[in-house]
């Protein structure tokens, strides 16, 4: 399993190569996220084309952000908290997503599917826990912001990273965004 693992290449985002490779197996001995690994066939073996990794979470969001529509769908799996005019939710983040372009694995499969993988994945979680919220962090950067909007997400707010990860990332913040399964 390690040499699957040391195998797989991300150079648009070390981050998620690095995950992969150093942190998603103490993460999962630990219950704090679960990485799937998603695997294609090519010249008749399997091979590693891609992974996501799932954790449970809480965030919340502010009221004055949210379309009528948005809101009247988040109330239903959230605590309203009115002195901040907030809502408090705990619900999926997909916390890792990644393809391996190692020996162009990265063309089996495209980023709108593993997402989508993804978020079928936390579909099936959620019909035996409850919800229909999932969401992500990314980056403030174009490409994916708009990779994620357009496949459902909605931006709802900003994290301010501690000292130590903005250092690690090299950014101050990551944009969350939601979607409604």
């Amino acid at each position: 399993m390690d040499n699957i693992l040391s195998s797989f290449s991300c150079p648009l985002n070390d981050d998620v190569e690095k995950f992969l490779t150093t942190k998603a197996k103490v993460f999962d001995i630990q219950f704090i996220s679960r990485t799937h690994l998603v695997f294609a066939s090519y010249k008749g073996e399997l091979v590693l084309v891609g992974y996501f990794t799932l954790a449970n979470k809480d965030f919340t969001i502010n009221t004055k952000i949210l379309s009528s529509n948005l809101r009247n769908r988040v109330k239903k799996f959230a605590v309203y908290n009115s002195e901040l005019k907030n809502y408090h939710i705990s619900a999926p983040l997909i916390a890792q997503l990644g393809k391996n372009f190692t020996n162009g694995y990265n063309k089996l499969i495209s980023g709108d599917e593993l997402l989508k993988i993804a978020c079928d994945t936390v579909a099936e979680v959620q019909m035996l826990i409850g919800g229909k919220i999932v969401y992500i962090e990314c980056e403030d950067k174009t490409p994916l912001v708009n990779f994620y909007e357009r496949n459902g997400f909605k931006q709802f707010s900003e994290r301010q990273l501690d000292y130590n990860d903005s250092k690690a990332m090299d950014v101050k913040y990551l944009l969350q965004l939601l979607k409604y399964l």
